[in-house]
C-alpha cells in the first residue's frame, strides 16, 4: 500500500528491476533499507536542492490546484528554512497561476497584506475553490443547449392546415341608367276631370264635328223626350 506515486513509486521500481536483472533482491536486511531510505528519501544537501528550487521555477503552481501547489510549496519552505514573511509572500505569490494571482493582487478590499503568507494562502485557496465551482457550473450550462437541441430535433414538424384558395368575389354586374321610357310618365290626374267637364268638339248632342248642340236638330227633341221622362 506504501511506495505507489512520485518519488518513492520509481525507487520502489528500480529496487525491483535490479531484482530481475540479477536475480538476487538488493535490501537484504532492515538496515539495508535504512540505509537506502536515507540516501534517497534524505539527502544531505535537502536545504540547498529547496533553496534552488525556489529560486527557479520548477515549484510553480502550472496546473496543479492551489491546495496542491500549497502542500509542495511549504514543504520547501521548511527546508530551506525561510522565516521572513514578506521573502514567503514573494515566493508564494511568484509561483502562483496568473489568474489566481492577479485577483488577489487587485481586490478591492482586504486585500492580504505582502507580509502575512497565511492571508495569502487563504485567498488563494479561497479564489482557486470559486473558479473550480465556475468551471464546473459552465460545463453543465453549455450541455445542456445541446441536449435542448436535440429534444426538438426529434420531435415531428409541426401539421401545416392546407388553406383553399378563396373564390374569386361575383363580378359586379353595373345597372343600367334609367330611362324616362322605364320611369314612366307621371300620370295627369287633371287630364281625366278635364275630359270630363270640357265640351267636345262640336256638338256633344249627336256627336257631329260639323255643329254645335244649338244647332242640332236633334237638341229640342232630346230636351222634350227628357221633360215628358221626367
Amino acid at each position: 500500500m506504501f511506495f505507489k506515486g512520485g518519488h518513492a513509486a520509481k525507487w520502489s521500481k528500480n529496487i525491483f528491476r535490479q531484482e530481475a536483472d540479477t536475480g538476487v533482491f538488493p535490501i537484504q536486511t532492515w538496515g539495508n533499507f535504512e540505509q537506502q531510505f536515507w540516501l534517497h528519501f534524505f539527502p544531505a544537501n535537502a536545504e540547498a536542492d529547496a533553496i534552488n528550487a525556489l529560486e527557479g521555477t520548477s515549484y510553480y503552481q502550472g496546473n496543479w490546484t492551489v491546495d496542491n501547489y500549497l502542500d509542495s510549496f511549504q514543504a520547501l519552505v521548511s527546508n530551506t528554512g525561510y522565516m521572513d514573511p514578506q521573502t514567503l509572500v514573494v515566493k508564494f505569490r511568484q509561483g502562483l497561476r496568473l489568474g489566481v494571482q492577479n485577483q488577489i493582487a487587485i481586490m478591492p478590499y482586504r486585500r492580504p497584506a505582502d507580509t502575512d503568507p497565511n492571508t495569502w494562502y487563504r485567498a488563494a485557496r479561497r479564489i482557486d475553490q470559486a473558479c473550480l465551482a465556475n468551471k464546473a457550473f459552465q460545463s453543465v450550462s453549455c450541455s445542456v443547449p445541446s441536449i435542448l437541441l436535440k429534444t426538438v430535433s426529434t420531435r415531428p414538424p409541426p401539421l401545416s392546415v392546407a388553406r383553399l384558395p378563396l373564390a374569386p368575389p361575383p363580378p359586379v354586374i353595373p345597372k343600367p341608367p334609367l330611362t324616362t321610357s322605364s320611369m314612366g310618365v307621371p300620370m295627369d290626374v287633371n287630364a281625366a276631370r278635364k275630359a270630363r267637364f270640357l265640351p267636345p268638339q262640336g256638338c256633344y248632342q249627336c256627336r257631329d264635328a260639323n255643329h254645335v248642340v244649338r244647332d242640332c236638330s236633334h237638341h229640342c227633341y232630346a230636351t222634350r223626350e227628357f221633360s215628358v221622362e221626367m
